[in-house]
């Protein structure tokens, strides 16, 4: 046991002081996001919107990130990475105590599209940031960090504000919300001055090349589109699955969910300083998570029980610790060729784009042709992906030879 310990230990050691302040910054504003996982009740029950406008509204703010991703990218080439987390950090929070006055669907509608804006413009920055304060070796660990600090906001997020709506209220909520990512943009400003902190990689591209001529990054790109409509579905059309088919409780969908994120909690930063030393490459590491991925919702379709959901969750966790730091690293250093904050939004904007689509297309399959077909499908799709990503390998591998 305390070998295991050690090792867990060894495997955070190496990455630079800035990485670490980044990813208590990233903890802090996500976990600060505790709105979104109760927009939707929010809208419903305390603005009396119908579902069909809450779904537009849904839309909206999945449009927002999408732009929001697009534009953070530009803004980090043009000023920089540091100006846009930190304008992104205090504007959302200011948005986010603002959103709560408002009360017709169509103002509500226009201020969660502009807050998505504002705050997902966050994500290309602090890659690019990441980028810069990582030493090469440890990227892909640092991205683990900041992918563990996501992860650990987002799972306390919900519980600190199921008791904030229950003592508080809805606008309780709303002003930590936005006093958190308020929080987030102090510390950013006395943590992280550019003038007292010292960039370990910046890399200076005297001729920057646009992502959008990039065809072996765009094919990357699609397959992570392919990705992120599987991945997501474990956020929609999986519970509806595991409440209507295995008749579980919101509780025990709770326990099955929150093993994900223990697992990535306990096991992500090991499994990828192991497979850091593995001779294989980011693209070999890809498809792998992918193809894990892929096997999970084949699990849906063996003769139910619910161990196959359990079974289901650990494949997906694997899959999932395997292909996004190994994506992201990949992002990365493939930024270096150009406009860093244009790769990295490209990146980021994958994931919007199977939010927009993904989750509508999920239900609308499994209302048309029933959950087999629907798991069958995804697996199809996230497969695709995986065929892409070797193609992209064989690719990389004709283009260094």
């Amino acid at each position: 046991m305390k070998k295991i310990y050690q090792s867990y230990i060894l495997s955070f050691q190496g990455l630079s002081q800035e990485v670490w302040w980044l990813a208590l910054i990233t903890l802090i504003n996500r976990a600060g996001t505790m709105v979104i996982p109760f927009l939707s009740l929010y809208l419903s029950d305390n603005l009396g919107l119908s579902l069909s406008e809450v779904g537009s509204i849904m839309t909206s703010f999945g449009l927002g990130s999408l732009i929001g991703n697009w534009a953070g990218g530009k803004l980090t080439d043009k000023i920089g990475y540091y100006k846009v987390m930190l304008g992104s950090l205090f504007l959302t929070g200011v948005f986010f105590i603002g959103i709560q006055f408002l009360t017709s669907f169509w103002s509500v509608c226009g201020g969660i599209f502009i807050l998505m804006i504002i705050a997902d413009a966050f994500r290309p920055a602090v890659f690019v940031a990441l980028f810069a304060y990582s030493k090469p070796e440890n990227k892909t660990r640092s991205v683990t960090l900041i992918r563990l600090a996501i992860n650990l906001g987002f799972s306390a997020g919900p519980a600190i504000g199921g008791i904030i709506i229950t003592t508080m209220g809805y606008s309780g909520l709303f002003w930590i919300d936005g006093f958190s990512c308020i929080l987030a943009a102090l510390l950013l400003l006395l943590v992280l001055n550019p003038k007292k902190s010292k960039a370990i990689d910046n890399v200076k591209n005297e001729m920057p090349k646009s992502a959008y001529t990039d065809l072996r990054y765009l094919l990357f790109i699609l397959a992570m589109v392919f990705f992120g409509f599987a991945f997501v579905q474990y956020f929609s059309t999986v519970p509806v699955y595991y409440n209507n088919v295995h008749g579980l409780s919101e509780f025990q969908i709770g326990l099955i969910l929150g093993m994900n994120g223990f697992m990535i909690f306990a096991l992500e930063m090991p499994l990828i300083k192991y497979l850091e030393g593995r001779p294989w490459s980011q693209s070999s590491k890809m498809i792998i998570g992918l193809l894990l991925v892929a096997l999970s919702f084949i699990f849906f379709n063996l003769p139910p029980f619910t161990g196959v959901l359990v079974f289901g969750m650990i494949l997906m966790t694997w899959g999932e610790m395997i292909a996004f730091p190994f994506s992201n690293a990949f992002a990365m250093e493939r930024a270096k060729r150009g406009n860093q904050g244009e790769y990295m939004a490209l990146y980021t904007m994958a994931f919007s784009v199977s939010h927009i689509f993904a989750h509508n297309l999920g239900m609308r399959s499994i209302a048309s042709n029933g959950y087999e077909f629907t798991w069958y499908g995804t697996a199809f799709i996230c497969t695709l992906g995986a065929v892409l990503l070797l193609i992209l390998r064989k690719l990389l591998r004709s283009q260094s030879n």
